[in-house]
């Protein structure tokens, strides 16, 4: 009998959000699975890492079967600790972060503390993947996401990714059902930013960041679009952030000095 693949499954909106419980419940049909999450939500925390003060990783029995941690620290700070601390230099074969409540498509890769979870899980040369919603409701249905998160984590075992490359999976709302899934680009997309200014008691200013999504891309390849039209939306991300199409235009310029 084949031994049971050993799973990491992660989260930003923390250790008792519904979406990392979905994610669980389909991990435990596939393998061995571990939990190291945070104790409190750390979303838009991006790469973030914990520097300056201690890290604190409680063990906890929220699900049978189920070996889990809460860490004090951010996504990636769980991601660090489980392969130095509880994997010990024995990487899990996959590691899996979300469900996220709300959708890390197109520029909010950069931000999501889901995808950054999973970026370092890519690091350190783990399989890993990062799944996300597109409903921000702490009562969220992820029962459609299932089948494909089963599915995307049993296709990524058999076949493996590349070197530095990991997967950004988005599941549209449930307003209608999902048609399949789409292999993506990632959209040209930005956030239009303002910020909510107003007063405190003592008269000094405050800020709430609010804004609105501009799509700039109309091309029918990208994750934006195949979320509109109720696809699920895989991107292949990459870690290396190098412009290497830019190098030899660069390397032209005069830098004698």
């Amino acid at each position: 009998m084949s031994k049971k693949p050993k799973i990491l499954v992660v989260n930003d909106d923390g250790i008792t959000a519904p979406g990392i419980k979905a994610l669980i419940e389909v991990a435990m049909e596939i393998g061995e699975v571990t939990v190291v999450a945070p104790d409190s939500p750390q979303s838009g925390m991006g790469h973030a890492i914990t520097i300056g003060k201690p890290l604190r990783l409680d063990k906890v029995n929220l699900y049978e079967g189920v070996e889990m941690y809460k860490c004090s620290g951010t996504p990636v700070d769980c991601v660090k600790l489980a392969v130095n601390k509880i994997f010990k230099g024995q990487k899990p074969d996959l590691c899996i972060s979300g469900i996220n409540h709300g959708l890390n498509n197109s520029i909010n890769v950069i931000y999501s503390g889901t995808m950054s979870a999973a970026v370092e899980g890519a690091i350190e040369s783990i399989p890993s993947i990062g799944f996300s919603l597109d409903d921000f409701s702490w009562e969220a249905n992820f029962e459609s996401c299932k089948k494909y998160i089963k599915q995307i984590c049993l296709e990524t075992l058999k076949n493996g990714l590349q070197q530095g490359v990991l997967l950004n999976v988005n599941f549209p709302n449930d307003s209608a059902p999902i048609k399949g899934i789409k292999i993506c680009r990632q959209a040209n997309a930005k956030w239009a930013e303002e910020f909510d200014e107003r007063t405190d008691p003592h008269k000094r200013s405050y800020y709430w960041l609010t804004g609105v999504f501009q799509n700039n891309d109309k091309g029918e390849d990208s994750d934006v679009w195949a979320l509109n039209n109720h696809y699920v939306s895989v991107v292949p991300v990459q870690f290396d952030m190098t412009a290497h199409h830019a190098i030899s235009n660069i390397s032209s310029w005069n830098f004698d000095v």
